[in-house]
Formats: structure tokens, sequence, C-alpha cells
């Protein structure tokens, strides 16, 4: 993926499609209370149609298939759409290789449009309306992310410091906890509903941490080959010396709402 905003990476061209195996192994990791929190809100269950926005290798739907509704999703990456399918086989999800700003869906076609983990990297001018035109009356806009927190954290810290040693325009690094920044051209057609922030321990084995990491933007979507090789040799190290065999990570998930205005010409 080539995102057009240089604050991202400095402009440093990423692809998740090139890490979609480690992708798959080691980023399905929200926990049950983080989809419990959407299926509170009445949204993604049975009776509506949900497209998932940057849906990789379509960890939300899986997660979220069970409670009854329809689910579509779209990526960029044909191989995390690939991977998708494999992962869903058996199960009532359509998948589709797409951005977010030119989606093959007719007008009105969803109840919910969801988006996790990737709503930073969209062309908001051009979705913005994109989504107002994808949903139903009343329908939902549904953000989502979970990041781990280096300040809180000193395994995140460490393994955060080695990624930007090898990646050091990566912007990922220094999260802290803080709603989702919503751009000012969504209000025309959307109405905030609720945001919600709430901290979380994530557990991981040195293997299963490693492999976040390796999955991440600044290591596995852009390194070459010999630096990967490199970072994985060096972080296994510092893994051994600073973690246990088992342990948590601190993370915080937030969750935004927002409701489609009616009666917009566009």
């Amino acid at each position: 993926m080539n995102t057009p905003y240089g604050t991202i990476d400095a402009g440093k061209p990423f692809d998740f499609g090139r890490t979609a195996a480690d992708y798959a192994k080691y980023r399905d990791i929200y926990p049950r209370e983080f989809y419990q929190k959407i299926i509170n809100r009445n949204l993604c269950v049975k009776g509506q149609t949900v497209l998932d926005i940057g849906t990789g290798t379509g960890v939300l739907p899986r997660n979220l298939c069970s409670y009854g509704a329809n689910w579509t999703g779209i990526d960029l990456s044909e191989a995390q759409i690939d991977t998708a399918k494999e992962l869903s086989q058996g199960l009532n999800i359509s998948y589709f290789a797409a951005s977010a700003e030119n989606p093959p869906f007719a007008d009105g076609s969803f109840d919910v449009i969801t988006a996790c983990q990737c709503f930073w990297y969209f062309d908001h001018k051009n979705t913005a309306q994109v989504f107002r035109r994808l949903l139903r009356n009343h329908g939902s806009l549904l953000l989502l992310c979970m990041e781990w927190l280096p300040f809180e954290d000193e395994i995140a810290a460490e393994s955060e410091r080695l990624v930007l040693k090898y990646s050091p325009h990566w912007t990922g690094a220094e999260a802290v906890m803080h709603p989702i920044e919503i751009p000012a051209c969504y209000t025309q057609y959307f109405e905030p509903v609720s945001h919600e922030e709430f901290r979380l321990q994530i557990p991981f084995t040195r293997k299963s941490w490693h492999g976040r990491m390796m999955a991440c933007r600044g290591i596995g979507a852009s390194l070459t080959a010999p630096q990967i090789a490199a970072w994985e040799e060096e972080h296994q190290k510092l893994l051994a010396e600073i973690a246990p065999e088992h342990f948590t990570v601190a993370h915080y998930a937030a969750i935004a709402e927002l409701k489609k205005r009616d009666g917009i010409i566009l």
C-alpha cells in the first residue's frame, strides 16, 4: 500500500500483503471484551449487512460472523484477501480486493461499515462521501483500533525501540490512549454517536509477540529480506533477555460510532 499521506512513515511505501502469513498467525489478538463492546451497541448482529473496510485477513468478520450479520470484507492487498478467504472456509463471508475509496458496491448496500486498524490510511475527503453512499438510512460507521502502550509497558517499549532502529521513519511508535480522531470532512455526512477508550492486557508468548511485531508496518510490510532477518535475530535475543516465556502487554482499544445523516444530496 502506498499511502497518500506523507505524515505516515515519511511516505515510505509498505504492503501488508508481504506479511500476510504472519498477519494471519499473530494479529488475530483482539480479546472477547473488544468484540462484546461492538455487539452491545447492537451493531454487526443478525439482520444487518456489514462491510469491513481494510479487512486484512478477515479478523473482524471471522470473529463476529457467529452473531448472524451478513459480512463482506475488502482490502487493497490481494494477498491479504486470498489469506482471508482461506481462513474463512465454511463461513458465510464474501471478500473482494478493492480500495476504501473505490469499493464495487451499489448505493445503500450496507447497514454498518466497519474499519478496524486502518482508518488513518484513507483519503478522507473521498471516503466520507463513499461511506455515506454505501450506507442505508440510519446506517452506522464504526471505527476501531487497538494499540500497545509503550509508556506503560517495558516489553512494548523495548520492542518499539528496535523497530525504530531499523525503520527510523516509522510513525507507529509512542501511542497513548486517546479517542479516534475524526477528520472534519465526516461531519457533513455523519453524526458522532459515541466513543469509548479502554485499557486491556493482551497475553503473549515470546514467539507470538515476536510475530506480532514482525507483522507491523515498520518491519514485515516494508523492510527488505536481509533487514527483516537482522531485526528478527536481534529481537529474539532481546526478548530472551527481558521477557518471560508468557506475559501480557498493556494495550488500549478505541471505538467510535458515527451515524449517517439523512437527506444530504451529494
